[in-house]
This record gives C-alpha cells, structure tokens and sequence, in this order.
C-alpha cells in the first residue's frame, strides 16, 4: 500500500466534443482541494482557463490564479508527465497531490490510459486513479450511434457524469440513462449541476484514497452485484456500434495459485489485448492469502502489481475481477480462467462451439 501513497494519483477527465468538460474542469479547480492539482491539457483553446493563467512556471507548466498547476501536452503524455515530474523533484514547481489529464473530445482514453501505466518511469511516480466521462444528455444517443471513441468513453469510465438534463425530456433522459447502463453497469452516475459534482471528490475513484489511507474495494470494482444481470440489458438496437462491448466479474472463493493466475492474464492479454479495453482486480493468492493482490490493467498493459497489507474487508476475501472487453465472450473468458485454475466447466455442446470460435486461442481445447 505504500507504494501506492507514494505515487501521485492521475484522473483522465473526457468526454466527446462539446460535452461540457471545461465547464466541470473549472467548477472542480474552484475547490480548495485542488490548489495543490496539476491540469494537463492538450491545447489551451480546449479548455476554456486561459482567464485563470496568471504566470508561467516554464516551458509547458503554467501555474493558475488557484494554486494549480496547467500544462500543455507538447508531444507524447509520457513526457509532459516526465517533465512535470522532473520539475517538481528540481523545486521548479511545488509538489502536487493530484493530477487531471482533460483529453481532447476525440480521444480514445485508453492510449492516454496506457501512457500513464504502461511506462516503467512514469508508473514509479504516478498512478491511475480513474476515468471520469462527461456525457451530453441531449445530444448522448446521437453521439453514442455515431462515434465509437465515445463509446469508449463510456465503457472505461468510473464516473460518468451527466450534462445538461435540464435541456432533455425525461423520456430521453431514462432512454440515455439505459444505454449507459448497458454498457457500463458499473460506473457511478452523477448530474453535472448538483453541488457536490462540481468538488475534487469527483477525481478520487481509485482503490487507494491517499487522503483516506484506505482501500475501498467495492467503489474500486463497482456493484459486483451489477454482473449478474448487465449482460441481459442490451435491449437496444443491437446494429449500434456499442453492441459488441460487455462489461462482467469474475467471482473466486478459494486462493489462486500465482502460476496459474500469471499464465492466464499473460495469455488473455497477448492473444486478446486489443479486446480487453479495462480489467481491475483484487485476487486472493495462495502463497500469501492474508494480503491480496491488485491488478489493474487496459487492454494488453497492466500496472505493476500491487500487494496491500491485508484485507480491506477481512470478512470478504474473494478474488474478485471486473472485465470490460468488445467483441470477447463472457463466455470464453471465464471458462479460459477456470481453465487454468484446473476446474473446466463447460458441456459438451460449449466445449464444440467453443472449439470452432475464430476468438479461441490456436492450439487451446477444452
């Protein structure tokens, strides 16, 4: 756990174009919580702030009239977050607690999501804490249909917040409402007008609170309750562009052997990377099973692994793991994990079809 503490937690605030991101970026950079925030954005004109910069710190940091702190991304994440980073441990700039990354409406938050867990210098000091995606009530179902980077947008978050409701009708609003939950069961809902949205709480979605010196494994995972039932909720049109991406837990009781539990996430993300848009985790290990390990992963890049010290919850020690794949099985993904852990349950009906899946794994029969 204190290599989590150590780390400075990262939110990726998106959303598609015209969704109203700046407008919660500067009701959240109000707070007096986050004078001690660093902002990346990627240009200026994005983000409607530039009243608040009152002097530059350098190159690419700005420092805001709030005690923040603004930086343009000038090339790839890694190295703004490089630079930040280099910044701060030279005394350039103060040290940050928190850091948001505002993506463009464009954006595919799962690049931005690997630049921030993928790079081996860039994991030592920072850590992701969540996904934060602002949705357009009355233009959401349009947008939804229309561009799969919202979709995205959707799928990953932990948080959706919901922007100008007072512009739809209720119908729409219960239509939208359920899309969203169908492909994100999972991500807690919020209105962007009520008080609270517009605070630093907002940002803190993670595992680890370091405000807190908690774990919070149920707002970490989500309802685990939800996977019993989000896969039957696609009643929409199945032709949208959605239709493909699921969101489901896996559920273990008994500790899992670490070989077993390495063999089969290396070759779920090796095989499958692409299909896997986010897995989060906590896994009750045979060889330690009083301090769990958390996985955190996007598509085929993970998190370093992290053991905390015991049991959030000592009376729930289950392994637990939530999925969020397109065009991958629920199906599939839970008998390969059965697989290895030496209980395959599938009939022999399951097992042919399984066999003759293009998704199977060349060379893997069940």
């Amino acid at each position: 756990m204190s290599a989590v503490a150590d780390r400075i937690p990262v939110t990726i605030l998106t959303g598609f174009l015209g969704a109203g991101k700046s407008t919660l970026l500067n009701r959240i950079l109000k707070d007096p919580a986050m004078k001690d925030a660093a902002v990346i954005i990627n240009e200026f004109g994005d983000v409607g702030i530039d009243h608040l910069l009152v002097e530059s710190s350098g190159d690419a940091i700005i420092e805001l009239s709030d005690g923040c702190l603004c930086c343009t991304v000038r090339g790839e994440l890694v190295d703004t977050l490089a630079n930040l980073m280099d910044a701060i441990q030279t005394g350039r700039v103060k040290p940050v607690k928190r850091v948001v990354v505002e993506t463009t409406g464009l954006a595919d938050p799962a690049p931005v999501m690997q630049a921030i867990m993928g790079n081996p210098v860039i994991a030592e000091s920072f850590s992701l804490d969540g996904v934060v995606t602002v949705v357009d009530v009355v233009n959401g179902l349009r947008t939804l249909d229309n561009h799969a980077e919202a979709v995205r947008q959707v799928a990953v978050a932990d948080r959706l917040i919901l922007s100008k409701k007072t512009l739809a009708s209720p119908a729409l609003l219960r239509t939208l409402e359920a899309r969203l939950r169908a492909l994100n069961p999972r991500a807690a809902l919020a209105d962007a007008d009520d008080a609270a949205t517009g605070t630093a709480a907002t940002l803190v979605n993670g595992l680890y609170d370091p405000a807190t010196k908690s774990a919070d494994v149920g707002r970490w995972l989500g309802d685990e309750d939800a996977h019993d039932h989000e896969h039957h909720q696609h009643a929409h049109d199945v032709n949208r562009h959605d239709a493909s991406i699921r969101s489901f837990s896996i559920v273990e009781d008994k500790p899992i052997d670490p070989m077993a539990l390495d063999m089969f996430i290396d070759l779920l993300r090796s095989a499958h990377g692409e299909k896997l848009l986010r897995m989060k985790a906590i896994v009750a290990m045979s060889d330690r099973p009083d301090r769990p390990l958390v996985l955190h992963g996007v598509q085929s890049i993970f998190h370093p692994p992290i053991r905390l010290p015991a049991w959030p919850d000592p009376a729930d020690r289950r392994t637990r793991m939530v999925l969020i794949t397109r065009d991958l099985p629920e199906a599939f993904v839970k008998d390969l994990f059965d697989a290895f852990l030496g209980k395959p349950r599938i009939d022999t009906a399951d097992r042919a079809a399984l066999n003759d899946n293009p998704l199977a794994i060349p060379g893997m029969r069940f």
